[in-house]
């Protein structure tokens, strides 16, 4: 009995890894917490100081100068969330040995960069068209949305994180004068909460 279960779970296990993308880390959304949390930091300096980080704007900012340079913050952040993703997942398909791109790994990526790649570029709209406001919940609706998509093809407990993206998503619609805050708590506070939990269930 005990070699027929011992295989069973062989078997399980076998399966589970040919379906699902289990190198994600959990480490790796704490950091991409943390660059989160230093680039709000900057923007609050930019666009609010020494303000409250909240409401709509009282002074009159150039536009033309803050918003190319929250636009470059912004793509210097994911950059490093995605590096930082890449290499701690590398390594950990190494520790488990899987290979890092198989078909699950694809699958996982198609998911989760689809809606992320769309969002992206319905923001740029925003952005161009002048609705300013809205930018941060598109951001954090597109991206709850992503994470809930991709969570079939990895780890499941994803899904809740993408479920609070949502949650401040539709919060920070109704609230756009909160934006920032509502910002850095999805994309700073939930990933260091989420990618801390992920890490010691899974990768300890």
């Amino acid at each position: 009995m005990k070699n027929a279960e011992k295989e069973l779970a062989e078997i399980k296990s076998m399966m589970e890894r040919s379906t699902r993308f289990l190198s994600l880390s959990g480490l790796s959304g704490v950091l991409a917490g943390i660059y989160a949390l230093i680039g709000a930091t900057i923007a609050y300096l930019w666009i609010y100081f020494p303000n409250p980080p909240y409401g709509f704007r009282t002074t009159f900012i150039d536009d033309s100068v803050v918003f190319p340079k929250l636009i470059v913050l912004a793509l210097i952040i994911l950059s490093l969330s995605v590096g930082s993703a890449y290499l701690l997942s590398q390594k950990k398909s190494k520790r488990i040995a899987t290979k890092l791109w198989n078909p699950a790994g694809k699958r996982f990526l198609q998911a989760l960069f689809i809606p992320v790649l769309v969002g992206g570029i319905f923001c740029l709209a925003l952005v161009l068209r002048g609705y300013l406001i809205v930018v941060a919940p598109a951001t954090l609706i597109f991206y709850g949305l992503a994470l809930v998509n991709a969570s079939q093809f990895t780890l499941g407990d994803i899904k809740y994180l993408g479920y609070g993206q949502l949650i401040l998503g539709i919060i920070s619609a109704f609230f756009p004068g909160y934006g920032l805050i509502t910002w850095a708590l999805g994309f700073g506070v939930l990933h260091v909460i989420y990618g801390s939990m992920m890490y010691y269930k899974y990768d300890r």
